[in-house]
């Protein structure tokens, strides 16, 4: 189970996001990893050639998530890392959720795909029939994990959205890090059964400035918050 954090003030959207999966699932950390999506800088899954999350030249940022009880493939179903790559062939926020929301979710093993820019930020839900569900995310601070954003019942998601919504956006590598027990309700999961955190994020997507990434290549509580070469 992934994490995706999101503070969205006049100022921009601003994320943190920690990446849970199996450790023999190879991966790259951020880059130019597909020729033929020049404008895009995304973590690449070596397993399926999808991405987990990503950032194009124009400053559009798209992350996807697992939904409850669909970890990993299943036969007949698309990979859910291809759906990031599809966002971020779209100039704005509004133009990926104008496009992606006409998918068949039925393709996919059920997801959630955050999609943001300096402007706006949205959650769309694929739950295996239809078409995604579209939630437009207001002002504020939203965690977004197997369920709905914000869902308060989901037990990760009520241990530690009060303390992101509590802290500076600055100091989020510090809740990202957070590996104390309980391990079910861990946001930086230890290893267990194969199973652990294995990378984390944060970006920034200001009104005013260019956007920024750091990027862990390991558990936040191990690996340092490094800035990833974006466009010039």
């Amino acid at each position: 189970m992934c994490s995706i954090i999101l503070r969205i003030e006049e100022g921009g959207v601003f994320i943190a996001a920690n990446r849970d999966e199996m450790l023999n699932r190879p991966w790259a950390p951020p880059g130019k990893h597909w020729p033929k999506l020049p404008g895009v800088i995304a973590g690449q899954d070596k397993t399926a050639g999808g991405s987990w999350l990503g950032l194009n030249r124009d400053g559009v940022m798209a992350g996807v998530l697992n939904r409850h009880g669909s970890l990993g493939p299943a036969p007949g179903k698309r990979s859910r890392g291809e759906l990031p790559l599809l966002a971020l062939a779209h100039p704005t926020a509004e133009a990926a959720v104008c496009a992606l929301a006409r998918l068949d979710a039925g393709a996919y093993r059920s997801f959630n795909l955050v999609i943001a820019d300096c402007d706006q930020a949205f959650c769309l839900s694929g739950l295996e029939r239809g078409v995604p569900v579209v939630s437009e995310l207001g002002y504020g601070t939203w965690m977004i994990t197997s369920g709905e954003p914000n869902e308060m019942k989901l037990p990760r998601i009520a241990r530690h959205l009060p303390k992101f919504e509590a802290t500076e956006w600055e100091n989020w590598n510090l809740l990202l890090a957070d590996n104390t027990a309980p391990v079910a309700t861990a946001l930086n999961i230890p290893p267990h059964n194969g199973f652990a955190t294995v990378s984390a994020s944060l970006m920034a997507l200001p009104k005013d400035t260019a956007p920024s990434w750091d990027f862990a290549a390991g558990p936040p509580h191990e690996a340092a918050f490094l800035p990833v070469a974006l466009h010039t």
